[in-house]
């Protein structure tokens, strides 16, 4: 067996094996394999595709190619939840808490933010005093004690998924749904939660563009999951606009509170209340969507789901004082308005140039390693459907640097699409799978 038969099989359109894919994961992380190599067979794979069975075996070889969390020591059904990314997407700050509250045991490895889509694990330090990074020894120990942990990826939980994803993003691989579903259940798999909620997210501020690729790639991972034994549920959410109205850390945390005291907007909530149902159905909680929906609109109403994250927050040395009082969170020096150039009604707001509007201003990365600036970012006034007028407020914009406020001004003018009468509205939620 030799990484030039490999390439040459898959080049060909040629089936591998499990070995041969496990050969090439385990001499890829003990840098036997050199990164062209890899590159070849990836390109090869985004021509080619990859079968059912190739992309499962993929997902495994990547999975146990570090460390394996063991959960079973928690007792009951542990779920988590993973969404594709999108721009304002700040639901696992409200779902995680929600479900916990509901008494199911959520165990969730975040990451951090890259581009245009925001990380929960950036979000969340921008609570002051939050510890994301936990060890597998407290991260255990507070989804024992208090049903909720969420914990930044470890450096050796599935390393071939970030060795692949960097040569991946050097060759213009990113956009294969084999890769992308094997790159996702490959984490949610080492996690080890007994189930997951998957967020595919689809529109102009996602990976995947339209409806029949967000489906194919939502079937994909629940093959995955189906085939190592992990129950596995896919909601395919619009993702056009952005997902509530703050966009960037502290502006959405800030927001993620106000929902969870069951003051937030409508499409946050339909959003978190449609996943944390399904979540509770996985762990045997209720018998159906509907009762589990009916559970955590009661949590909510109550501010139980609060308390849980205030609790949450607290176990992981965040201040809750910050909870209490959201303006103690980072706050910007400078907001600026955007106002609207012309009458009318708003039928496109393009999520992508938003999310690129507010990673300029500083709330996300352009590379590995930048520093994110926790309080800048941008709360939409007017969104889709709204009718306007010349001078109306569309937004307003949260800068530290007045020059790359105006930037941010000018991207969020030209996001705007203003038509004559209202374009027929699109669901938040296209469907549900299985």
């Amino acid at each position: 067996m030799g990484m030039l038969d490999i390439i040459a099989t898959k080049r060909d359109g040629g089936e591998l094996t499990a070995t041969e894919i496990e050969f090439l994961i385990r001499g890829y992380v003990a840098n036997e394999i050199p990164d062209y190599q890899v590159a070849a067979f990836l390109m090869a794979v985004y021509i080619r595709g990859l079968s059912e069975a190739e992309t499962v075996a993929l997902t495994m070889a990547m999975a146990k190619s570090g460390d394996m969390l063991d959960l079973a020591e928690i007792p009951g059904v542990k779920v988590d939840k993973h969404s594709t990314g999108g721009v304002g997407d700040k639901t696992t700050l409200v779902v995680a808490p929600l479900v916990a509250a509901a008494g199911v045991p959520v165990a969730k490895i975040s990451g951090r933010g890259l581009g245009h889509s925001g990380g929960t694990v950036d979000k969340l330090e921008s609570i002051p005093g939050f510890q994301a990074e936990l060890s597998a020894t407290d991260f255990i120990a507070n989804v024992r004690k208090i049903d909720l942990a969420i914990s930044g990826q470890t450096g050796n939980l599935a390393p071939a998924d970030k060795l692949i994803y960097a040569v991946r993003d050097a060759t213009a691989t990113v956009a294969s749904i084999p890769l992308i579903a094997s790159s996702i259940m490959s984490k949610k798999i080492a996690a080890g939660a007994d189930a997951v909620i998957l967020d595919v997210k689809c529109g102009r501020g996602a990976f995947m563009p339209d409806l029949p690729a967000a489906r194919v790639l939502a079937q994909t991972m629940i093959n995955i999951g189906r085939s190592v034994g992990k129950k596995t549920v896919t909601v395919i959410s619009n993702m056009d606009q952005p997902l509530g109205a703050a966009v960037g850390n502290a502006l959405e945390v800030k927001e993620a509170i106000l929902t969870l005291q069951n003051q937030g907007p409508a499409d946050l909530s339909q959003l978190v209340l449609a996943l944390g149902a399904e979540m509770l159905v996985v762990a045997g909680r209720v018998d159906s969507a509907a009762e589990g929906r009916q559970l955590l609109e009661k949590l909510l109403t109550t501010r139980v789901a609060w308390a849980k994250f205030r609790e949450f927050v607290v176990a992981q040395g965040g201040d809750p004082a910050a909870v209490d009082n959201p303006k103690l969170l980072p706050q910007a020096q400078f907001v600026l308005p955007v106002r609207s150039c012309s009458d009318g009604f708003i039928v496109g707001l393009a999520a992508d140039k938003v999310g690129r509007a507010a990673a300029a201003l500083g709330a996300g990365r352009q590379k590995k390693g930048d520093i994110v600036d926790p309080a800048v970012g941008i709360v939409l006034k007017s969104k889709l459907g709204d009718k306007i007028q010349t001078g109306r407020l569309l937004a307003e914009v949260h800068a530290n640097d007045l020059l790359k406020a105006e930037g941010a001004v000018e991207e969020l003018i030209s996001a705007y699409e203003v038509g004559p009468g209202p374009a027929p509205p699109k669901p938040l939620i296209f469907q549900v799978l299985p």
